[in-house]
């Protein structure tokens, strides 16, 4: 596929632009283990957490997935600004992008309340047009809502010049729900099967590429 050089980009937040496995884990099990549930492993953190919290909890915790919830948000909230570490190279690529003029905006399933405080903690509100997170829109990625919503304030509402990017299949996913570009950012390669539905159309391996890629087009 021949990219065409974005006049927009919507960025996934967790694990595309910071690295927040830790913090996942952490109130996850904290709150399986409030539930009597087994905790899981890093790995199956990795795998298994993809969509919202809305989405998700209802299918790990049942009727009770509100007071989970509260649990969880609970202890989300003791750590996540503590243990908030950038990506490597995420400032410097958004400053440069930023700079040609380029619609920047975050479509991200962490509930948009906590989003914005890890944006303004980190002094990246600068670069971003828009922010979205989890229950800002009626639904949640992978549904095309959220864009939409991002997008609002943009004079490009979808097409290949505007790209998604972020690192797992939900991303992907959404970026084709919304017919965008998709974008893959991250070290490992796509595994066979992980994106057998919704293939992206490039692979970048880290942040710094990302920018290269687009100052070259």
């Amino acid at each position: 596929m021949n990219l065409i050089k974005p006049e927009a980009i919507l960025f996934d937040w967790d694990n595309t632009l910071v690295d927040s496995w830790t913090i996942i884990f952490d109130a996850l099990n904290f709150t399986l283990e409030s539930f009597g549930k087994e905790p899981w492993s890093i790995t199956q953190t990795k795998t298994r957490v993809r969509k919202s919290l809305r989405d998700s909890f209802p299918d790990i915790f049942g009727e009770r997935w509100k007071q989970a919830a509260e649990i969880f948000y609970e202890r989300f909230d003791d750590i996540h600004i503590s243990r908030l570490t950038p990506i490597k190279g995420a400032q410097k690529m958004l400053k440069e992008i930023h700079e040609q003029k380029i619609f920047l905006g975050v479509v991200s399933n962490k509930r948009g309340d906590y989003l914005r405080k890890e944006v303004h903690h980190l002094g990246w509100g600068k670069y971003f047009s828009s922010l979205v997170g989890a229950t800002d829109a009626e639904k949640d990625k992978p549904s095309p809502e959220p864009v939409a919503l991002a997008l609002s304030g943009c004079a490009h509402k979808s097409g290949g010049h505007i790209w998604f990017v972020g690192d797992a299949n939900i991303d992907m996913e959404c970026a084709h729900n919304a017919d965008l570009t998709p974008i893959l950012l991250r070290k490992p390669a796509p595994n066979h099967e992980e994106f057998t539905d919704y293939p992206p159309a490039f692979h970048i391996l880290d942040c710094q590429a990302l920018s290269n890629l687009v100052k070259k087009m």
